[in-house]
């Protein structure tokens, strides 16, 4: 019972039987109160004997006393209740909840509020709503402030029905009136159809939620794979710099040491001859003395006897046959390290230019188009160029498809024409936003490429081959993907298909590559700047490989 929840200190308003507050009181001739329908209970078992007592007193009566109602003590117990309802009602605490429209001294939150009145009631005022007849039919619901929104604001009247055709809430009068013909449902019966079709598209919303929130942990998980890639290559780019300075410090050091060596060694056997040199003429000057002195002597016999040992020179050893060579100069070591120099500088440019593109090739997210749908309002019809296609491919079904063979086709000569690489482009060329599929089949494997024009022909070598020069961009297709341009390959982890998607933004730079079957996959993606019109270009590897424009 409600009241059973009700605090009350006076034991005088509590009835001894159901100790709760006394309902509908009687008092009996000893003057205790009990509730009315207890006490009759109770004497009701008595009437056997025609003694009836006082539950509390035990005081007996004959006959049975005639119980009327104690006003006084009613109405007191009236106003307890009230008083007890009113401090137990939650008082209206604002925002998020609704006021009783009744209250005027402190506000209480409303429990319901009724349509008919337009009013919201707390839980002591909304009693009347649900015991007085004439007030138990008004509809009543979730107490809302906005009661009015619910009322035609052109009849005054509760809006209840629903009009199709205007697709808008109007009254009754209105299906009389203004929207007289039309199709109009209850509005629960509209709410039903539409709670249905609201769970559909609640089950669509459900879906794309779990297909963002995959996503969603996919580019996270792209981020912290990129952020940990990008840290592991930096640590192993410095740790490569690192040991690549400190090899070319060592051969600093062996250039240092071959010079002085040689420098030291040239020193030594120079040093060996200026010693011998220098000795010779010390000997050459002291017989020059000694002949001098020879010459003025006046004794005959001295001067032949002496003059035939200082005239033989063969005691003196001669050093005339040393020659000196020419240049005496390290300037050729210099040259030629200048010239290594130079030849590092312009690796070191083309090898960081790669690195640029390898950098630059990886993406987190490919903002083009992203479904089949998108890419197919971009697409384009394109053939192949019979005046560009090597002796051994053949060419069938209006220039679509290409097929490698072993025996030479009957093509005229043309500048145009692959001489040695068994390749082919397309006669259209790819400007603008452009996109084509391509099927492809081959024991070994075949090149998807774009290409310019230029390119060159007549060669084996990678100036001619795609992929292999800074003129061509493609996809290698075997048992796995590779993606090649200048020569550099990029390995791609993904599962093999017979159908490829190229997209071409050539304005924006833009060249990427999908597997195609029901929906497509991003294989890879380049941004660089095209500075020439693009052709589409196939290219093979072994007989009997096929590739065709598809025509979806």
């Amino acid at each position: 019972m409600a009241e059973a929840s009700i605090s009350v200190d006076q034991d005088q308003f509590m009835c001894p039987f159901c100790l709760d507050l006394l309902m509908d009181p009687v008092a009996v001739p000893c003057g205790h109160s009990f509730c009315k329908v207890c006490i009759n209970n109770c004497w009701d078992q008595e009437d056997q004997t025609g003694v009836y007592s006082c539950p509390q007193c035990r005081e007996t009566f004959t006959p049975r006393p005639v119980l009327d109602r104690n006003n006084t003590l009613s109405d007191e117990v009236s106003n307890k209740k009230e008083t007890e309802l009113r401090a137990a009602s939650p008082a209206y605490s604002g925002p998020g909840d609704v006021e009783c429209d009744f209250c005027t001294e402190e506000k209480h939150k409303a429990v319901q509020s009724c349509l008919i009145c337009l009013v919201s009631l707390c839980e002591i005022h909304i009693k009347p709503h649900l015991e007085l007849p004439a007030l138990k039919n008004h509809k009543l619901e979730k107490p809302s402030t906005r009661l009015r929104e619910k009322i035609c604001p052109q009849h005054d009247k509760l809006i209840e029905i629903y009009c199709r055709t205007d697709q808008t809430c109007i009254c009754y009068l209105c299906t009389m009136h203004e929207h007289r013909g039309h199709d109009t449902v209850a509005t629960v019966a509209e709410r039903a159809e539409r709670q249905s079709q609201l769970k559909e598209v609640r089950g669509e919303t459900e879906q794309r939620i779990q297909e963002k929130e995959k996503l969603l942990q996919e580019l996270k998980q792209a981020v912290n794979t990129l952020k940990s890639s990008a840290q592991t290559a930096v640590e192993d780019s410095e740790r490569i710099f690192t040991e690549l300075i400190r090899s070319i410090e060592e051969r600093r050091s062996e250039v240092t040491e071959l010079i002085r060596a040689q420098e030291k060694s040239e020193l030594s056997r120079a040093e060996e001859h200026i010693q011998q040199l220098e000795q010779e003429i010390s000997d050459l000057k002291r017989r020059d003395t000694e002949l001098e002195q020879l010459s003025h002597t006046d004794d005959h016999i001295q001067f032949l006897q002496s003059f035939q040992g200082l005239f033989d020179f063969s005691e003196i050893e001669d050093n005339s046959n040393i020659t000196i060579s020419r240049p005496l100069s390290f300037d050729g070591v210099k040259k030629y390290l200048s010239g290594l120099k130079y030849q590092v500088e312009e690796f070191c440019k083309e090898s960081l230019n790669s690195v640029s593109e390898h950098a630059e090739s990886i993406q987190i997210v490919f903002t083009g188009p992203n479904t089949r749908e998108d890419l197919l309002q971009y697409f384009r019809r394109l053939s192949l160029d019979p005046n560009t296609a090597h002796q051994f491919i053949r060419l069938s079904e209006n220039n679509t498809v290409a097929r490698c063979e072993r025996s030479s086709q009957s093509y005229p000569d043309h500048t145009d024409r692959f001489q040695s690489l068994w390749q082919v482009l397309s006669k259209q060329s790819v400007r603008g936003r452009c996109y084509w599929e391509v099927s492809w089949s081959s024991q070994g494997c075949i090149y998807i490429s774009v290409s310019y024009k230029s390119i060159y022909r007549a060669g084996r070598d990678k100036d001619a081959w795609f992929g292999g020069n800074d003129q061509s961009w493609s996809l290698q297709c075997s048992s796995s993907f590779s993606f090649l341009h200048n020569n550099i390959a990029i390995e791609i982890s993904a599962p093999s298909c017979s159908r490829i998607g190229v997209y071409v933004d050539h304005d924006e730079g833009t060249l990427a590559f999908y597997s195609v079957s029901d929906t497509v996959t991003l294989l890879h993606t380049v941004h660089t700047t095209f500075t020439q019109p693009l052709y589409a270009g196939f290219g093979f590897h072994r007989y009997y490989s096929t590739a065709k424009f598809w025509d979806p």
